[in-house]
C-alpha cells in the first residue's frame, strides 16, 4: 500500500444509460475540489474517486454527482489504486453493451405524424417503458425502460401497427424498402388499369362533351353508373383495401391518422355514389350526382405516393445498407483439410483468413503474414490507401491492393466495425431533435381538427346551398388534401439521409441531436496533441555542420537505435525512411537530463542539448545557435550532434501538425466559426501550434478539470463544440453542446463524444459541420413547405376562395397534390446525398 494522504470514496451512481453519462458524472467529480481522479463505470454503476480528505468528503462527492443529475450515495473504500492508462483502443474494437432497456422494433403500416403519435402513445402505455421514439422514415421504434418485447408488440399490433423486436439492436441494419416498394406498385398498378375507363371516360366526357353523349346513347345512364360501381368497389376493396382496415379501426379507438382521412375521403364519395346509382330518390332534387372517378382516384394517387415515397426512402438509406453489403459472402479459411471456402457467418474469432489480391476482407482481423495496402475509404472516409504489415488491424470490408495477405480474426457478426457503424448511426436516426418533438405535439391534433374542419365545411356548404354534392366535394376535399404525411417525414428523412451520408465520409453522429447542434456551434475548442498534431515526435529538420546531412542523421541514428526514447523513436524512423543504414553501437549510455553517449564506427558520439555541449566543453558554432534560437521560437525540441569533440549538426524534433489541419480550421473560421485551442502542453508549444493554424484563442498547461471550465466558461457566449481524442478530454467532450472525438483516440473519448471522426483527420470535422449545417437548411425547407401546402391548400379545399370567385380543388386534385407533398420533402432532402462533395 501506498504512503499517501489521499483516500478513495466509492460512490454507487444510478441513471447511467451511456458513454455520455458516465463521462458527465466523470467530470463533475473532476470539477470537485481536491479530487486526483474519478473512474466511472456504467455497469453495475460506480465511482471511484481518489481524492484530498482535507478539501471534501464523499457525502460532498456524491452530491455533485447528484446535482449534474445522477443520483449517487458514498461509501468510503480501501484505496487500490492503479497508474492510469492513456492507451488508444481502435474505435468499437471491443463489443460494447447497449443502453440497458433499449428495444428496437419495426413497425408495419406507418404512413404520417399522427401514426406516429399513436404508436408512441401506445407503446408508451405499456408497463415498465420508460420512453418511447418512432422514426417515421426508417419504420423503427426505439423503447427505453424494462418492458416485455412481446408486450410492446401485442400493444402496437392492437393500436393497428403490427410490430416485430430486434432483440440486438446492432443488427437491426437499415431497412431495405424494396419489397415494400415493389408490392406498392403492384397495388398502384392495378388500381390505375381499374381507375382508367371510369376517369377517362368520365372526366373525358366533361371536356369532350359528345363522348359523354355517346356513353348515354349507347350504355344508358344506369349502366354505366353500374360499371363505375363494379369498377370504383374493385378498387377500394383490393388495393385500396389497406386504407379501410387501418383507418376505420383507427376511428373507432378514436385516434384517426392519414388512413382514416383517406377512407373517410373516399368512402364518402363512394358511398354517396352508390346511393345516387341505386337508390336516387333517397337524394334531394339536383342532388343526383356520382363521384366513383374521384374515389377511384384519391386511392391510386395516393398509393402512387406511397411508391415513390417508398421508392426514395430506399434511396436514403442505401448509402449506409451500401457500407453494409461491402463484406463479402464467403472467405478461404484454413482449416486442418487445407483452405476452404466458408460462408463468412461460420467464420469465428481466431480463424487464419486468406486475402487475395483486390479481395475485400470479410471480418475484423490482425495480419499474419505478408506486407500491402488497403482501401480503407468506405469505412474512414480517408481516400489514401493504407500500409498493413503483420500486427496491424484490418476492417471487415475494405478493399485489398495487390498483394496477397493472411489475417487472423478478431471480431465476426454484429461485433464488426461496420455492424457497429450501422448501430451507432441508426441510433442517431432513432433520435428525435428539439424540432420533431414540435412537429409531434402539432400532429397529435391536427388530424382531429381536420375532422371538424371536414364537417364543418360540408355543414356551411349545406346550408348555403342546400346541396348535399357540393358540400360532399367540399369535405372530402378538405380530408384528402390534410394528410400530414409531409409534416411527418420532413425531419426524419433528411436525418436518415444526413447521417448515411457522413458514414460514407467516415464521420458518424453517435446523437441525433448532434446533426442538430454541431452546424450551430459559434465556437470550436481543440485538443492539441492527437487531434490537432499526429500525437508523436517526427524529426522536423537536420541542419549539419562540417559533414553532410545524411552522415549527421546515419550516426545519429546509429547511437539510438536500441533506445525506446520517443526522440530516439523519430531519428531511427527518418533515417529507415530515408534508407540509409545503420552501424552498430557499443558503450552508448544514456544521462537523464545530459542526453546520451555511444562509440559508433570508433566515433565517439554525443547526443543532447545545449546543456549537454556546455557540460562537456563544447563550443556550439554560430549556425547551429542561431538555428537553435528558431527552433525553440517555433516550440521545437532541438538537440545537437558532437563526433570526436566537435558539434557538427543540430536535429528538431516535434509533434508535427496534421497535413489537413490548416484547410480545415480555414473553413471552419470561413464559415463564421471561432476557434480557441486547450492544451495540457506549455503555453508556448500551444502559441506556436495555434501561429501556424491561425487560432486565436491558444491556452496551455491545461489539466482535465481547467479544460472542463473553460468549455464552462465558452458556452456561456453561445453554443460550443469540443474536439479531442484522449481520456483526459471526456470531461470537455460531455460537456461541450457537441463533443467530436478523434476516431483514432481513446475509447473513453469516443464514448464521451456525440460525434466520431473516424479517420482521425480533420477533414471529416468540416465534412460533419457542412452536413449539420446543411441537413438543418433541409429539414427547415421541408417544414416550410409541409406546413405551408396545408395553411394554404385546406382554406382552398374547403372553397373559402369561392364566393369571392376564387378555385375550389376537386378531391381528385387534393389527392395529387397530398402526394406530391410527400414526394417533395422526400426529394428535397435526397439532395443531402451529396453534401461535402
Amino acid at each position: 500500500m501506498r504512503d499517501t494522504p489521499y483516500s478513495t470514496a466509492r460512490l454507487s451512481v444510478s441513471g447511467m444509460t451511456c458513454g455520455k453519462c458516465s463521462a458527465r458524472v466523470e467530470a463533475a467529480l473532476l470539477a470537485a475540489p481536491g479530487v486526483q481522479s474519478a473512474t466511472v463505470t456504467r455497469q453495475p454503476g460506480e465511482a471511484v474517486t481518489v481524492y484530498d480528505p482535507s478539501q471534501t468528503t464523499p457525502k460532498d462527492l456524491a452530491a455533485a454527482v447528484s446535482d449534474a443529475g445522477y443520483p449517487a450515495t458514498s461509501e468510503v473504500a480501501p484505496f487500490q489504486a492503479e497508474e492510469p492508462g492513456d492507451e488508444a483502443a481502435p474505435l468499437f474494437d471491443e463489443p460494447r453493451e447497449e443502453a440497458p432497456g433499449s428495444i428496437t422494433l419495426s413497425i408495419e403500416n406507418m404512413h404520417c405524424a399522427s401514426c406516429v403519435g399513436t404508436v408512441e402513445k401506445a407503446l408508451s402505455a405499456v408497463p415498465g417503458v420508460t420512453s418511447a421514439s418512432v422514426n417515421l422514415a426508417t419504420r423503427r421504434a426505439t423503447v427505453q425502460g424494462v418492458a416485455q418485447v412481446e408486450l410492446l408488440e401485442k400493444a402496437s399490433k392492437a393500436a393497428g401497427y403490427p410490430a416485430t423486436a430486434h432483440l440486438h439492436h446492432h443488427d437491426a441494419t437499415p431497412a431495405d424498402t424494396g419489397d415494400e416498394t415493389r408490392a406498392m406498385a403492384r397495388r398502384t398498378l392495378i388500381a390505375a388499369l381499374l381507375t382508367a375507363p371510369v376517369f377517362l371516360i368520365e372526366m373525358g366526357g366533361h371536356l369532350y362533351p359528345p363522348l359523354h353523349h355517346w356513353v348515354t346513347a349507347n350504355l344508358g345512364v344506369t349502366p354505366w353508373r353500374i360499371v363505375q360501381f363494379l369498377l370504383t368497389t374493385a378498387v377500394i376493396a383490393f388495393p385500396g383495401r389497406l386504407f379501410f382496415t387501418s383507418g376505420i379501426p383507427a376511428l373507432l379507438r378514436r385516434a384517426p391518422e392519414m388512413n382514416a382521412l383517406v377512407a373517410l375521403g373516399a368512402g364518402a364519395a363512394w358511398a354517396y355514389s352508390t346511393l345516387a346509382t341505386f337508390a336516387p330518390g333517397l337524394l334531394p332534387d339536383g342532388a343526383n350526382h356520382v363521384y366513383f372517378e374521384a374515389a377511384a382516384v384519391i386511392v391510386t394517387l395516393i398509393l402512387l405516393g406511397r411508391t415513390l415515397e417508398a421508392r426514395a426512402r430506399g434511396q436514403a438509406g442505401a448509402a449506409l445498407r451500401g457500407l453494409m453489403a461491402l463484406t463479402p459472402e464467403t472467405a478461404a479459411v484454413e482449416t486442418p483439410q487445407g483452405l476452404q471456402n466458408k460462408p463468412v457467418s461460420e467464420i469465428a474469432p481466431g480463424d487464419i483468413l486468406h486475402l487475395a489480391p483486390g479481395g475485400r476482407v470479410a471480418v475484423d482481423g490482425i495480419v499474419t503474414e505478408g506486407e500491402g495496402w488497403l482501401d480503407e475509404a468506405m469505412v474512414t472516409g480517408e481516400s489514401a490507401p493504407v500500409a498493413k504489415a503483420p500486427g496491424d488491424t484490418l476492417t471487415g470490408g475494405t478493399l485489398n491492393g495487390t498483394t496477397a495477405l493472411s489475417y487472423r480474426a478478431t471480431a465476426v457478426g454484429a461485433d464488426t466495425v461496420l455492424s457497429r457503424i450501422a448501430a451507432q448511426v441508426e441510433r442517431a436516426q432513432a433520435t428525435k431533435l428539439p424540432v420533431q418533438r414540435t412537429i409531434d405535439k402539432v400532429t397529435s391534433i391536427f388530424v382531429p381538427v381536420v375532422l371538424v374542419i371536414a364537417v364543418l365545411t360540408a355543414g356551411v356548404w349545406l346550408a348555403a346551398t342546400g346541396d348535399i354534392s357540393r358540400a360532399l366535394v367540399a369535405a372530402v376535399s378538405v380530408l384528402i388534401i390534410a394528410c400530414p404525411c409531409a409534416m411527418g417525414l420532413a425531419t426524419p428523412v433528411s436525418i436518415l439521409v444526413a447521417t448515411g451520408r457522413a458514414a460514407q465520409l467516415g464521420v458518424i453522429f453517435r446523437q441525433g441531436a448532434a446533426l442538430e447542434q454541431l452546424g450551430a456551434v459559434e465556437t470550436l475548442a481543440f485538443d492539441k496533441t492527437g487531434t490537432l498534431t499526429e500525437g508523436h515526435p517526427a524529426l522536423t529538420s537536420v541542419v549539419p555542420e562540417g559533414i553532410t546531412r545524411a552522415e549527421a542523421l546515419r550516426l545519429a541514428a546509429s547511437a539510438e537505435a536500441r533506445s525506446e526514447h520517443p526522440l530516439a523513436k523519430a531519428l531511427v524512423q527518418a533515417a529507415e525512411a530515408e534508407g540509409l543504414a545503420l552501424s552498430p553501437a557499443t558503450k552508448a549510455t544514456a544521462k537523464p537530463g545530459h542526453g546520451l553517449t555511444a562509440t559508433v564506427e570508433g566515433k565517439a558520439l554525443i547526443l543532447g542539448g545545449k546543456r549537454s555541449m556546455d557540460a562537456e566543453g563544447l563550443s556550439v558554432p554560430p549556425a547551429l545557435a542561431l538555428a537553435l534560437d528558431e527552433a525553440e521560437t517555433r516550440a521545437e525540441t532541438a538537440f545537437f550532434l558532437a563526433v570526436d569533440g566537435t558539434v557538427v549538426a543540430l536535429f528538431t524534433v516535434a509533434d508535427p501538425v496534421k497535413p489537413d489541419a490548416a484547410p480545415a480550421l480555414k473553413a471552419l473560421k470561413t464559415r463564421g466559426v471561432s476557434l480557441a485551442l486547450l492544451s495540457g502542453d506549455a503555453l508556448r508549444v500551444a502559441q506556436a501550434v495555434a501561429g501556424d493554424l491561425g487560432i486565436d484563442a491558444p491556452e496551455g498547461g491545461l489539466l482535465p478539470a481547467d479544460k472542463l471550465a473553460r468549455i464552462e466558461a465558452l458556452k456561456a457566449a453561445g453554443p460550443v463544440g469540443f474536439v479531442g481524442d484522449g481520456i483526459n478530454d471526456a470531461p470537455a467532450l460531455a460537456a461541450a453542446d457537441v463533443g467530436l472525438a478523434i476516431g483514432t483516440g481513446t475509447e473513453v473519448a469516443v464514448e464521451a463524444a456525440d460525434v466520431v471522426l473516424l479517420s482521425g483527420r480533420l477533414a471529416g470535422l468540416t465534412a460533419a459541420h457542412e452536413i449539420s449545417r446543411r441537413a438543418m437548411a433541409n429539414i427547415r425547407q421541408n417544414l416550410a413547405w409541409a406546413f405551408g401546402y396545408n395553411v394554404l391548400l385546406i382554406p382552398v379545399a374547403a372553397g373559402v376562395l369561392v364566393p369571392f370567385g376564387g378555385p375550389q380543388l376537386s378531391p381528385m386534385l387534393g389527392a395529387g397534390a397530398m402526394a406530391l407533398s410527400s414526394l417533395a420533402v422526400v426529394a428535397n432532402a435526397l439532395r443531402l446525398r451529396r453534401a461535402a462533395a
